[in-house]
């Protein structure tokens, strides 16, 4: 039975090649050189080895690979110094690279956190996302964001040793980065070349509806990467809920977004977030009901709408 399940696996991922090759024939991707290398946020393609991610990448026209160091993730943080230069030489093998990582550090008192900042610093990975933090309940608003400074002030003190920059992602909901502005606080003292945000516009737009290019601008001078998805609000069971969709099918007002993205003068890696439908893929189902070359087509889609509003705006 074993035997049979290999062979059957084997003979899956060949066929999976070959339609992989007639479908999406390899091409340099364009935006090698670009002020704005556009990675995946591999979160959704975790059912592949790091060298069919990288193939897949390179086909797509990709620049790189914006890795998950963490916890589930597909390197490991216990087995970052061997996994992570392996995943690393297999998109440069490609042609591909990565600028950017997505990890859960928010203390520097873990000694993951130090292993994590060397690897990537030795591997020449300038950026890495922050872990999410949360506000005290017993504490008011105030006290949580002066106990949350010293988070902030610790992680901009590493970052500064290891030469590298740590981005918190504001988030909808009731965490710290949901309202955005409380970011502001945390951030106005510290070092916009160590430490920032990763800004996501989907999660601005959530929260912010119509008010979100205030907090854009506010915290314009720490961010150094972005990350990009879409939504809309959907109503099921009498209840309105958020729902992922592809680039410019929801809610996001993207024409707004990069005229501020370009008068803000914003610069840096930017990561994909494929959140919507993908057969499981984008919760990191290593077994996706949906086909490989579906899921391949949906990352090519949002790439051309994001390649498309570069170009619209010179960018």
């Amino acid at each position: 039975m074993n035997t049979r399940r290999t062979f059957i696996k084997t003979l899956g991922t060949g066929i999976t090649a070959i339609t992989l090759n007639a479908k999406f024939p390899l091409s340099p991707s364009n935006l090698l050189n670009s002020k704005f290398p556009v990675h995946v946020f591999t979160k959704c393609l975790q059912f592949l080895n790091y060298n069919e991610m990288a193939e897949v990448l390179a086909r797509l026209g990709f620049y790189g690979a914006d890795l998950t160091v963490r916890p589930g993730g597909q390197v490991l943080p216990e087995n970052v110094e061997t996994d992570l230069p392996e995943a690393v030489i297999a998109l440069r093998d490609a042609g591909l690279d990565t600028d950017m990582i997505v990890t859960r550090i928010t203390n520097t008192d873990n000694p993951l956190t130090r292993k994590i900042l060397k690897t990537m610093a030795n591997l020449g990975i300038g950026h890495y996302r922050m872990g999410y933090l949360n506000y005290d309940k017993d504490l008011t608003i105030s006290e949580n964001i002066d106990a949350h400074k010293f988070t902030f002030e610790n992680l901009e003190k590493v970052n500064r040793e290891y030469g590298v920059h740590g981005a918190y992602q504001n988030h909808s909901g009731k965490r710290v980065g949901g309202p955005v502005w409380d970011l502001y606080h945390l951030l106005k003292d510290r070092d916009p070349e160590f430490i920032g945000v990763q800004y996501d516009i989907r999660h601005a737009t959530v929260e912010g509806a119509i008010s979100w290019p205030l907090g854009m601008k506010l915290l314009a001078p720490w961010i150094k990467t972005t990350a990009i998805k879409d939504f809309i609000w959907q109503r099921d069971d009498n209840k309105w809920n958020l729902k992922n969709v592809p680039l410019g099918e929801g809610m996001v007002d993207f024409n707004n977004y990069f005229e501020l993205y370009r008068s803000l003068n914003i610069e840096g890696p930017v990561s994909i977030h494929y959140e919507y439908d993908l057969g499981g893929a984008e919760h990191g189902e290593k077994y996706p009901s949906m086909s490989r070359d579906e899921i391949y087509s949906f990352l090519l889609k949002d790439l051309d709408f994001f390649k498309s509003r570069l170009e619209k705006y010179g960018l």
